[in-house]
Order: structure tokens, then sequence, then C-alpha cells
């Protein structure tokens, strides 16, 4: 499938009414400009508000809230750069198939209840070339964590889930204690160069697994340990929602989404981790091509939010001049197959590039553009050259009607 948004990045979402064929309602200010001149197509820009209640969908807003929950691979060890990835855990079903943990564990969420999750990916190298899993040079690690209704339900789940993992080859397997961390469950099988690591803390289990080079069990102790070290303060900042709480989440509480340019604007809507979610600035960090930039560039402009609507991407920084540092910040980090161009003729504070012939175009738009306004930073995408102007225009006209 073409360019799911995983990557979450992908571009800004629009909301609103038309006012009329290529017109925009709203009453200009002294200090505005009159977006009611703006092209936008048939795109809606008028003030909105999306539904609150998630329904039975409410456990993916928690889930989307532990995005803050686990910590960057960087700052486990800043050898681990290259994000690759990070999802929301629906189900027991979704915590095994990210991988790297045994069938076996599945029966053990389901019967203990497992609410949601977070996984995280990183490595210390990219992916061979057509490849989609670490080169065996590598140091790749992926991390879980998974919420459960109470502290003694995590600490059942994590021991039935070692033991199960372990007894998929007990005559290979060899047990390894962490003096720092003596709840932890650590096991390896000698001259295989990975770990895997099992902890609970509080209502979560945390689930590792280090793949080194090298099979050294005092290495990969210490990578386990490390894991631990810069986890369990992520989770200590980390405020989790009552277990009895979690049905009364609502999907957008600020308004974020309703500020994302869309043409399927739907007070019906649903969360969706990929077309419809809204997640904590961690997420930006976790599928950077370079975390350590990414982290430093989400620090410095105070991202504290980033909504996900069908393709496109509202991010909330500290003000205006940060939201300008932001998009300088992300555009060199785009692929460098993306050449500037000019953006819709009288919309300010708008940066565009377009795609050469020299991208892959199944995993990138053709067109990608930034919109500035306050402190909000739209990122709108389209592969039609009329289209991304009426989105562009749309976006900034949605925010100026909004706000």
């Amino acid at each position: 499938m073409k360019r799911t948004s995983r990557t979450l990045l992908m571009a800004v979402v629009l909301t609103g009414l038309l006012a009329g064929c290529g017109g925009v309602r709203g009453t200009p200010t002294a200090s505005e400009l009159d977006v009611r001149k703006f092209d936008v197509g048939s795109y809606p820009v008028d003030r909105y508000h999306y539904k609150q209640s998630a329904g039975d969908k409410s456990a993916l807003l928690e889930g989307m809230r532990m995005s803050e929950a686990v910590v960057p691979t960087v700052r486990i060890d800043p050898s681990l750069v290259v994000g690759r990835g990070s999802r929301v855990l629906v189900d027991p079903k979704d915590a095994v198939a990210t991988g790297a943990l045994s069938n076996t564990a599945e029966p053990i969420l389901r019967n203990r209840g497992m609410l949601v999750g977070y996984a995280i990916s990183g490595a210390d190298k990219p992916d061979p070339p057509g490849k989609d899993t670490p080169g065996p040079d590598a140091t790749a690690l992926t991390l879980r964590v998974l919420r459960f209704p109470s502290d003694s339900v995590a600490k059942l789940a994590a021991r039935e889930i070692n033991d199960a993992d372990f007894d998929v080859a007990s005559g290979q397997n060899r047990r390894l204690s962490l003096a720092q961390y003596p709840d932890a469950f650590v096991h390896w099988r000698p001259g295989v160069a990975n770990v895997g690591m099992f902890m609970a803390y509080r209502e979560f289990v945390l689930i590792a697994f280090v793949a080194r080079p090298r099979a050294e069990e005092k290495d990969l102790t210490d990578w386990a340990r490390k894991v631990l070290d810069a986890q369990i303060p992520m989770l200590d900042r980390f405020q989790p929602t009552p277990a009895d709480k979690i049905d009364q989440l609502r999907i957008d509480p600020d308004n974020l989404l309703a500020r994302v340019v869309t043409d399927k604007r739907d007070d019906g809507r649903a969360p969706d981790l990929d077309k419809f979610a809204v997640y904590g600035p961690t997420s930006l960090i976790h599928l950077a091509k370079d975390e350590t930039v990414r982290d430093k560039l989400v620090t410095d402009t105070g991202v504290d939010a980033v909504a996900v609507l069908d393709g496109n991407s509202v991010i909330r920084v500290r003000d205006s001049k940060a939201g300008e540092a932001l998009v300088s910040g992300l555009i060199t980090t785009n692929s460098p197959y993306y050449f500037p161009v000019n953006g819709p003729p009288n919309v300010p504070d708008v940066k565009c590039l377009h795609l050469d012939k020299r991208g892959n175009q199944e995993r990138d738009y053709l067109n990608r553009c930034y919109v500035v306004y306050k402190r909000y930073v739209g990122l709108v995408n389209s592969d039609d050259d009329t289209d991304i102007r009426y989105k562009v225009a749309a976006q900034y006209a949605l925010f100026a009607n909004s706000l």
C-alpha cells in the first residue's frame, strides 16, 4: 500500500466548510490576510469540531498517549541513531506480530487482560539496501511497553511471558540476571548474538530484544541494563490514565485534528492510528533517520503534540519562531531528491518541495509543503500539482479561521 502514515510526518489536514466556489468564510481583522480570497478548491476551511467520544476504541487513545511512555533508542545508547519506527499495539495479536517475541506470549497477554501497548525500534545503522531488517553487523533494539489492569497482573504477565519464551528452547537458553534490577527476567542462547529482557514496572510490562554483532554474555547483559536505565525514568514521567477512566478519554481535546486540512470531514470518525490520531512529541523522534538531530529539534522548538489526518499533519510548537525553526529542521532531513519550489501566490509563511524523478514515489509524495501559522505547523502532501496549491491555501485559511 502506498505511503501509509506510520511515519506520522506525512502532511497536514484542514477542516472547514466551503463558502462558494473557491471562496472562504471568515471576517478578516486589521492584522490578518483576507483568507476569503484564497482559492481553496473544494476543501472546507471554517472552524470545526469533531466528536470527542471514541466509544469502544478508547484504548487506542491511551495507546497514542503512550508514545510519551517509551524512550527513543538514541537515549538508551547514543549509537542507536537510526529510528526504525514506532506503533501502538492494539491487542495481544498485534503485540506479537511486531516481531522478536514468541507466539507463546499471545495467549498470556490475552488471559492477563493486556489493555494496549506501544513499541519502538532503532539501530546504529540503516537496514541494508532492499531489506527491511537490520544487517548482521548492526546493533538493533526493539522495545515494547504493554499496559495491564494493575501492578499485580503486570508482575504475573512478565513472569509468564518470560517463562514461555524461555521454554521455546529450554535446553539451549540460559538465564541471566541484572544486579541493579532484580525483578528483571533476562535470557539468551549462548553463541547467539541477542538477548531478551522482560520486567514488570508498575502496571506495565517492558519487553526488550537486543541484537548485537557478537555473542558475548557480559556485553548483552550490559545492553539489557541500559534499556532499563533509560526506560524506567521515562515511565516515571508518564501519567497513565486510570483503567476505569480510559473510556472517558477524548479524541481531539485540543481541536488539533480539526485544524488539519481534509476533504473527508465527518463528525462520526473514530480513532485510527494512521489516519485520525494525536500523538505526543516523542513520536517524531522514533522514526527519524537521525534521532540525535531530531531529538534536539523537537526539544528546541517545544513540540508538544502531533495530529495526523489522512496523510497530512499539524504540529504544535512553542511559538511562531519555533515553527519556522521546525520547518527548516525538517526540510534538511527530507529525501535528498526533494527540491524547493514556489508555493501558492499570496499565501504567506509557506515552504514547498517537489520530488524529482530519482525519488521513490511509492514512499514519498510528489509535493510537500509546510505552512506556519502562530504556534502551528501544517505539513501538506499531494501528488497533484493543482491539489497541493488548494491544500496549502486551505491549510492557512483553516488556521486563520480556527485560531
